[in-house]
């Protein structure tokens, strides 16, 4: 069987090797729009890149459920799932979509039976759904964004990239629903994973709590209570414990001048980084660079050689 239906959930993407196959990817601006139910026997992802809509799914047992969506927030449809888009006058939206199903694997990319050796894939895959929100921490929306620009540039038979992008956007999607679910029980550390993850982010730039709480959609206060009673840290600890982590790796491993390490971890004062860095370290930062060995790539007569040097 050189192709399949588009659903997700077919026990044959488990039983031989299949990748891709697309058959719509475009960018769409709505406004006063109500479209008919319909379907087509293809998984689409539509992607809510501004704005809100509504988007009704009549679900296999005849019930119908309606969706909110708001940007940031995509919806998964399965194959043959009847469903409609509705956008209000005067409340335009943009939307990223793409539909695709699977034919025979070219070896251009893992196939869907080779990523659902994966923990979350396999987990996806194996619980059927109609239709399903998910919000995104742009994760999804860049890999989503770059599928799409390369099937424009390479067309719907695809290329390597694009089937590692899908691999990629699949991985990613299976993880995000993943922890919703885990998420669902226990909401709070979802709220402080994404904390953390803008954290590493933006560590670089000047932020305070208010930044952060605003990010993951929480009151300033509520976020800090919470925070100190998962992690035992308050933000602003997390946040120092991290910058002088990334300070001592760029002390440790690069060339960049002192003077300019405060500046690749946020923190404007030289003063104040050098006093940070010491209360964590015990160790000003030209004493910590002058105790370690730092190690160098460098290449004589085509051949690549580390050199280490005692600074």
């Amino acid at each position: 069987m050189s192709e399949l239906s588009g659903s997700l959930f077919q026990q044959a993407l488990m039983d031989g090797d299949y990748s891709p196959r697309f058959f719509a990817y475009y960018y769409k601006q709505w406004n006063n729009y109500r479209m008919p139910y319909h379907l087509h026997n293809s998984t689409e992802i539509m992607y809510l890149i501004s704005g809100g809509c509504t988007v009704d799914v009549r679900q296999r047992n005849g019930d119908a459920e309606s969706f909110r969506l708001k940007r940031g927030e995509l919806i998964i449809l399965d194959a043959n799932v009847p469903h409609r888009l509705i956008v209000e006058d005067g409340s335009p939206c943009r939307m990223l979509n793409v539909e695709f199903g699977f034919m025979v694997n070219k070896g251009m990319a893992p196939s869907i039976r080779k990523l659902a050796e994966e923990e979350e894939v396999a987990g996806m895959l194996g619980d059927p759904f109609t239709s399903l929100v998910l919000p995104d921490p742009e994760e999804v929306y860049h890999v989503l964004k770059s599928l799409v620009l390369e099937l424009d540039q390479r067309g719907a038979e695809g290329s390597s990239m694009t089937h590692l992008l899908f691999c990629e956007m699949l991985l990613r999607i299976s993880r995000l629903k993943s922890e919703m679910l885990r998420s669902s029980l226990q909401p709070t550390e979802f709220y402080i994973r994404r904390c953390i993850e803008f954290l590493h982010q933006n560590y670089d730039r000047s932020i305070q709590v208010k930044d952060i709480a605003s990010a993951v959609s929480l009151h300033p206060g509520y976020l800090h209570r919470i925070f100190k009673t998962h992690t035992g840290r308050t933000i602003t600890e997390y946040l120092n414990m991290l910058r002088m982590e990334k300070s001592r790796m760029l002390l440790g491993q690069s060339d960049i001048p002192i003077a300019e390490i405060a500046d690749y971890v946020g923190i404007s004062s030289r003063q104040y980084f050098h006093m940070l860095f010491k209360k964590y370290t015990g160790m000003t930062p030209v004493e910590y660079r002058n105790s370690i060995d730092r190690h160098f790539w460098t290449y004589e007569s085509g051949e690549a050689e580390i050199l280490s040097e005692d600074i």
